[in-house]
């Protein structure tokens, strides 16, 4: 049997409700619920473009997390506005919203079967690698090990003695370094303690599927991040790389409605095929 990397991003490909989480009505609703109107971040666009977009570098590359650099952003914007503000409100607001946001952005169960599958098959590891906020880490692994699969953080598995399971999660925030940047795939290599691989698959959305108000979601970004992102996994690992890019043919925004059903049909056959292809792949490695 040949060795295989199976690397799988997050939001918008195993967790198909994370990017619900920022439609438009449920975002507002989360915002209403929270408390985090009250505060100012009364619409969405106010939410993107004064929250989100402007702290993501910083979010997505450090420790300091999601609810930190929001707090700091509304408090920044409080203080612009000469707003006075109750730090303990502000934190309490922040705090709820994202647990809710961890909480509920689950691994979709129609990846149970080829997860599974992967765990129990020798000579193969899996990495789910995310650009994300440092409290993404243990959500992920909690929602792996709510479909029956052991994962450990990368940035333990580089630092410490532990039993190296099937399953790593690779995040930005841990890494300090974005998929597009070569140093966050040679990280990974180090993890797993080798380069050598006779396939590397790579099960992506590179972006796509995030809301298009977020910036990364642009499309013109998302293309250039698939390229460069395939690029960088041929150059740092030794094999062939196998994309499987996880888009579905449907307007933008069009496929996350708010309904679970609308998930099902637009995204359930898309990870039946791509399951599919995974397997095959599989089948092919112990001939």
């Amino acid at each position: 049997m040949k060795n295989i990397l199976v690397v799988f991003d997050y939001s918008g490909t195993l967790s198909l409700k994370a990017p619900i989480f920022a439609c438009p009505d449920n975002l507002l609703r989360e915002l209403e619920q929270t408390g985090l109107t009250a505060l100012g971040i009364t619409t969405p666009s106010i939410f993107w473009e004064d929250i989100v977009n402007p702290s993501w570098q910083e979010g997505s590359t450090t420790q300091a997390g999601y609810k930190k650099v929001m707090e700091d952003r509304i408090r920044e914007r409080m203080g612009r506005n000469s707003i006075t503000f109750d730090e303990t409100v502000i934190s309490a607001a922040v705090c709820r919203f994202v647990d809710d946001y961890m909480s509920r952005s689950p691994i979709d169960d129609h990846w149970r079967g080829i997860l599974s599958l992967l765990q129990d098959t020798p000579c193969t590891r899996t990495v789910i690698a995310t650009d994300h906020y440092a409290e993404a880490t243990e959500a992920i692994i909690t929602h792996l090990k709510d479909l029956g699969i052991k994962a450990v953080r990368l940035r333990d598995a580089l630092t410490k003695s532990v039993e190296k399971p099937a399953f790593m999660v690779a995040n930005s925030a841990d890494i300090g370094a974005h998929k597009s940047d070569r140093v966050f795939w040679t990280v990974i290599r180090n993890a797993l303690g080798t380069d050598q691989f006779q396939n590397i698959v790579l099960v992506d959305d590179f972006g796509f599927n995030e809301r298009t108000e977020d910036a990364y979601g642009d499309r013109e970004t998302v293309k250039k991040r698939q390229q460069s992102t395939v690029n960088l996994v041929q150059e740092v690992f030794s094999g062939k790389v196998i994309t499987i890019p996880f888009i579905a043919e449907v307007p933008d925004g069009g496929a996350f409605k708010l309904h679970s059903i609308d998930i099902d049909q637009q995204f359930g056959p898309l990870i039946e095929r791509s399951s599919a292809m995974i397997a095959d792949d599989l089948k092919k490695s112990v001939l």
